[in-house]
């Protein structure tokens, strides 16, 4: 018999085809809104494999629900959606995607970087809307990129593309991250710094570190108020490192100078966010991996994990 899984988003047809091969599927068929909890409470009691997103919240409720249940292979990264140590104690092997967003990431976070210290989308919306009625010195004036300070916060395989892309602006970088690495340090010239220094040096701030109870608020009111007034704050990584309600404040309150976001804390954001009304912010709909390119390797390789452990073997990408 074919082992039953069942997939929390619909997905392009190879992949699902190729799922079906191999698998009894059964899958939520939207490809826009996700999975209703009640719905993945009463699937996951009859499934060997689980097939998620970034969106659906595996937690210990779910999981001791969930009494066939040998793999949950997560289409992200990032696995903090997940209760990791409910799915150890369960014998539930849980899997990631690291490695093939990694590029496509780096250029949106370097391309949030640039449009929010040029001021792109303000300045797209103001000709847009017909304010741009004549040329004035210091119209729309923002902040140079090359020859300025770059702080990347978490130096894994993310941060070390971000370094190499700044290093093209002639950018000098700094980074900080819970071990040194000196393989980037000597390939990039990059410079190992304590968080306060980081942030103090910094006109750039970009925030890629993985969203885990250390890192949960690393950014509040009082790193925000060691920054420079014209610093820019960037964060792809997850929207709990940064508490927003103190970087409203900062940003309302000109302790910086900008931010570029593309995630939140509760997402999808709401309109009402306060963060969405000010008009030096960059906002965007988490889509740091988001070519076809790459999200289809992403789910080539989470059904790879998949069936890696529905055949009894050990997946290549195991969380830990």
């Amino acid at each position: 018999m074919k082992p039953k899984v069942y997939l929390t988003r619909k997905l392009p047809n190879e992949i699902v085809n190729s799922l079906r091969k191999n698998c009894e599927l059964r899958m939520w068929e939207s490809e826009e809104e996700p999975v209703p909890h009640d719905v993945l409470e009463q699937e996951i009691q009859e499934v060997d494999g689980l097939f998620c997103m970034l969106t659906e919240e595996i937690d210990r409720s779910l999981l001791e629900k969930a009494s066939k249940l040998k793999v949950v292979a997560n289409m992200a990264v990032g696995y903090n959606n997940i209760d990791i140590k409910a799915a150890k104690e369960k014998g539930v092997v849980v899997t990631n995607t690291p490695g093939v967003l990694t590029e496509t990431t780096a250029d949106l976070t370097f391309a949030l970087l640039m449009a929010t210290a040029r001021r792109i989308p303000e300045a797209s919306t103001y000709l847009r809307e017909g304010k741009w009625e004549a040329w004035t010195p210091m119209q729309l004036t923002g902040q140079d990129i090359h020859g300025a300070t770059l702080g990347i916060i978490g130096m894994g395989r993310i941060g070390e593309s971000v370094a190499k892309r700044a290093k093209g602006f002639n950018m000098n970088v700094l980074y900080h991250n819970r071990r040194r690495n000196q393989e980037a340090e000597n390939k990039m010239d990059l410079q190992f710094a304590e968080l306060e220094h980081l942030l103090k040096e910094s006109d750039f701030v970009c925030v890629l570190t993985p969203l885990t109870a250390e890192t949960e608020n690393l950014i509040g009111v009082k790193e925000l108020r060691m920054m420079k007034e014209t610093a820019i704050l960037i964060n792809t990584a997850r929207g709990g490192i940064v508490n927003e309600e103190a970087l409203y404040h900062a940003l309302k309150d000109g302790d910086i100078w900008a931010a570029g976001l593309d995630v939140f804390v509760e997402e999808p954001v709401s309109l009402n966010h306060p963060l969405l009304s000010l008009s030096n912010v960059v906002t965007l709909p988490h889509i740091g991996s988001a070519s076809r390119k790459t999200r289809l390797k992403m789910a080539e390789v989470a059904m790879m994990n998949l069936l890696k452990v529905l055949n009894g073997e050990k997946p290549p990408h195991q969380v830990e």
